[in-house]
């Protein structure tokens, strides 16, 4: 917890210091202290996507990073900023930062933080932006702008991976500054996605933020649309946010092509970075064949796609059984499946119509235009893959511009002080959680608080893998566990290796003496065939 806020604190500098040097560039968009951080943020976020394609995120990118920062901070003396804030809101932001931290030392639970986030974070700051790195396992392909922004600041200013911690206290701050205090109710709902370096938090609170300034009245809308694509970058299931930009610039504000540049200048990047990791211009989509060498294989990619559909349903039905669904089967097995998640698919379908409803009655075209943009979304999602955890935006989105200046400050902080003593006691007794909702899968990953944690958050340590050769690949799986979070690099999922065999292909890197020349998928060879199936006789007799 202590280093926690020690990394915080070194951080939030070192982004003041940038955001104030940048906003000579950008100009001043965004009020305050937290508008100053959060331009760092998006500005740095972009350079290190750009520095990515050419060099690994290590030290030396991270340590000039920090001292420039650092010495814009202490230039311009930005720490007297915090005066500025008044006794009783300096008091509120403190609270918030210690519950923050508290919470954000805990050992990490969701499962993406060993399988997804860890991976990416070790390939970009040992090789940076890897081509292909989708044919050695596919979900590096994403390459979120979240974790490549991460693992610029990974080596030394936030080795526990703590950058979700560190925003969630921007955000608070953001708050405090702009008197949005309906928005104090959801920092102890976030809470949850303060142990790993999790895209959603992110989406969330920049998606929230950039919400407040339309409705403030923010015209800064080439800074916001720019802002918004950069959010999409991170999580592109949150493309109703530069939909909603895009069509407020044209139907509200005068239109302005020029405000679309800088925009556009953060897509294509977007677009190149996917072209560079996946062959395709938006992950996981396999539309838009560019002939790419190191492009995705197609095979695998449809069994990605048909796994996707069967956790839509939350791995309840087969695939094949999916199938025979009728149209009425699909609705009506996705609404009442087993567990928490069909009151989650419910409560989605009931706030979109209630949504729909209150932007009918309002008659405002602000809240009409967020309403097509998240109905856009949401059919999307319908359509691909209707996981709750990919539009779990929309509920924060709908209740923030249902409740917009309704709630008081006084209100606000005292149903927001209930839930962060809910959360804490969630966060420190989870068998609580666990007994009594036990469906709730994250729950079973949580666990108890540890003294430790007050000085050092919690992290796994496991590092325990073997070696194997198939082809001119060398490459190393973890020994009795899923997931490579701590295994050397190049490491592949065992679950990969047994899609792969299937497939009768396997990664094999374009250069074997640089592997930051990339990978592409190959056709197993007589030779290769045998190197795998003695692979996967070894993965299995780990087990035995």
């Amino acid at each position: 917890m202590l280093l926690i806020l020690f990394s915080s604190a070194l951080l939030i500098s070192t982004l003041l210091g940038w955001g104030k040097l940048l906003e000579n560039i950008w100009g001043h968009n965004l009020k305050g202290l937290s508008g100053k951080i959060l331009t760092g943020i998006f500005s740095l976020g972009i350079i290190f996507t750009l520095l990515s394609f050419f060099t690994p995120l290590n030290l030396y990118v991270e340590i000039p990073t920090v001292l420039i920062g650092l010495f814009y901070f202490f230039k311009n003396k930005l720490y007297l900023d915090f005066y500025k804030l008044s006794k009783k809101d300096s008091v509120l932001f403190v609270i918030s930062v210690v519950v923050i931290a508290f919470c954000g030392s805990f050992y990490p639970f969701i499962l993406d933080h060993f399988g997804y986030y860890i991976p990416t974070i070790k390939w970009l700051t040992e090789y940076g932006l890897v081509k292909g790195i989708s044919n050695l396992d596919l979900i590096l392909g994403q390459m979120s702008v979240w974790h490549i922004f991460q693992a610029g600041f990974t080596n030394f200013s936030d080795p526990f991976f703590k950058l979700n911690s560190i925003l969630l206290i921007v955000y608070a701050l953001y708050i405090i500054e702009n008197k949005s205090w309906i928005q104090l109710i959801f920092l102890p709902v976030l809470l949850v996605f303060v142990q790993s370096p999790s895209p959603d938090l992110p989406v969330i609170v920049f998606s929230l933020i950039i919400l407040n300034e339309i409705l403030s009245g923010n015209k800064h809308l080439s800074f916001l649309l720019a802002l918004s694509v950069f959010t999409f970058a991170i999580k592109p299931t949150v493309i109703w946010l530069p939909i909603f930009i895009l069509l407020y610039s044209i139907f509200i504000s005068k239109f302005d092509y020029k405000k679309l540049v800088f925009g556009a200048l953060v897509f294509l990047l977007f677009i190149t970075k996917n072209l560079w990791t996946f062959g395709y211009p938006v992950f996981p989509i396999a539309v838009f064949d560019l002939g790419i060498p190191w492009i995705a294989n197609p095979e695998h990619l449809k069994a990605s796609s048909e796994f996707a559909l069967v956790k839509m349903y939350d791995e309840q039905y087969t695939y094949e059984e999916i199938l025979k669904f009728s149209w009425f089967d699909h609705i009506k097995n996705w609404l009442f499946l087993k567990g928490i998640k069909s009151i989650i698919n419910i409560l989605f379908i009931v706030s979109l119509i209630g949504f729909i409803v209150f932007s009918i009655i309002k008659r405002n075209k602000t809240i009409s235009l967020i309403c097509i943009s998240i109905l856009i979304k949401s059919v999307l999602i319908l359509l691909f893959s209707a996981q709750y955890r990919f539009f779990i935006d929309v509920f924060f989105v709908i209740f923030f511009v249902a409740l917009y200046k309704h709630l008081k400050k006084k209100n606000s902080i005292l149903f927001s002080s209930l839930m962060i003593v809910g959360a804490v006691i969630i966060f420190s007794f989870p068998n609580l959680l666990q007994q009594f909702i036990p469906s709730f899968n994250v729950g079973k990953f949580m666990s108890q608080f540890e003294k430790k944690q007050l000085l050092k958050p919690s992290n796994y340590e496991y590092n325990q893998y073997k070696s194997y050769k198939v082809g001119d690949l060398n490459f190393n799986i973890s020994k009795q566990y899923p997931f490579s979070f701590d295994t050397p690099l190049p490491a592949i999922s065992e679950s990969y290796v047994l899609d792969y065999q299937k497939l009768g292909i396997f990664p094999q890197p374009v250069d074997k003496n640089d592997l930051k020349k990339g990978f592409i998928w190959k056709k197993l060879n007589a030779t290769e065939k045998k190197e795998l199936d003695k692979t996967i006789e070894f993965i299995k007799k780990n087990y035995q």
